[in-house]
């Protein structure tokens, strides 16, 4: 770290995420910005994501009084490649064909080949992504994703379940993202954790949190998992909560669910979306700031070790607002914070 570096000044023009003056090289955790959003079914914005959580990090104070000093550690975020951009462009405008038609039920060919493109930009989106997390992991480095659509998780919770298989990933989210090929597009963020669940078998445990607006079909596939699917819907917690019991309770009951190494999926609707009221598919209900960020820390406190993670779905206000990515960066810090906290326990 420079040695003039003032953690409590103001952040410096030029500087990195939350201000600070770490390379990716000489960082502890790297942050991977993902601008793709080429399946988001209702609003959009999120590929202005990374950018905007870039943008209010910098207003984040370093010190934290649970987690202490994160920064001291060193976190970089890395320069999103122009393709990706081009990639996405791309992409959504061949998927607004299908989305605007319903689908590709009606088997029309312009249809099945529009989401046979976007397929195509998915698949080398999850490459990317995943290929990137493999040379940092290798590095020595902690990883975090920043979306973008929830799609962009693929790529790097396979490389995190290839570096510690058996792990369990903690998923919160309005939706369960259980959909097979939703509107035909195989890699849709509505079908983020089906594709985990069937394609990377290092993913030991699935445990969802603050469920709330899902298909029927979704349900069938959890109740039909064996147990390697654990959902805690959110009218249960929130009945739970009514009834008297502690939220602390029933973190611990979520928490026991999960293995030893754990990798956290956080789409920001997970939240009350009066948190998050620019995300993609905003959900009545959901979890407030502080019992998002203890569910994280009762990972910790378990002793359990929080080995990566992503937050998505950030989308910032195109009226100019920056109250979604202000929560959204300190929501990253926080779930830095605890990774970091993990790893020393």
């Amino acid at each position: 770290m420079a040695t003039q570096f003032d953690p409590a000044a103001a952040a410096q023009p030029g500087s990195g995420i939350f201000g600070l003056p770490h390379s990716p090289d000489e960082a502890h955790v790297v942050v991977i910005p993902v601008p793709f959003e080429a399946t988001t079914s209702y609003g959009g914005g999120t590929s202005n994501g990374p950018a905007a959580l870039l943008e209010a990090s910098k207003q984040v104070d370093l010190f934290d009084v649970e987690t202490g000093r994160p920064y001291e550690r060193g976190i970089a975020m890395l320069e999103a490649p122009a393709e990706l951009l081009e990639w996405n462009e791309r992409a959504r405008e061949r998927a607004l064909l299908v989305i605007e038609a319903g689908g590709i039920e009606s088997g029309e060919a312009e249809l099945l080949a529009a989401a046979k493109d976007v397929n195509g930009f998915s698949e080398k989106l999850n490459e990317h992504v995943y290929r990137t997390t493999k040379h940092w992991l290798e590095q020595g480095k902690r990883v975090a994703a920043v979306g973008g659509d929830h799609a962009i998780s693929y790529g790097i919770i396979q490389a995190h379940a290839e570096k510690y298989p058996g792990m369990g990933v903690l998923h919160l989210d309005a939706h369960a993202d259980l959909r097979v090929a939703y509107e035909g597009f195989t890699w849709s963020h509505a079908s983020i954790f089906y594709n985990v669940c069937e394609r990377i078998p290092g993913v030991k445990t699935l445990v969802q949190v603050g469920l709330r607006d899902m298909s029927e079909n979704e349900h069938r596939y959890i109740e039909g998992s064996g147990g390697r699917i654990h959902a805690f819907y959110d009218a249960v917690l929130q009945q739970n909560r009514f009834d008297g019991l502690p939220w602390n309770q029933q973190v611990k009951q979520i928490v026991d669910q999960l293995p030893q190494q754990v990798y956290l999926s956080f789409d920001i609707d997970g939240l009350d979306p009066v948190l998050c009221p620019n995300t993609g598919t905003p959900v009545p209900g959901g979890l407030s700031f502080p019992e998002a960020t203890a569910l994280v820390a009762g990972v910790v406190r378990s002793g359990r070790t929080i080995v990566g993670f992503d937050l998505t779905e950030v989308a910032p206000d195109p009226e100019g607002s920056e109250w979604d990515a202000n929560v959204g960066a300190r929501l990253l810090y926080k779930m830095i914070g605890w990774m970091l906290k993990s790893q020393k326990a």
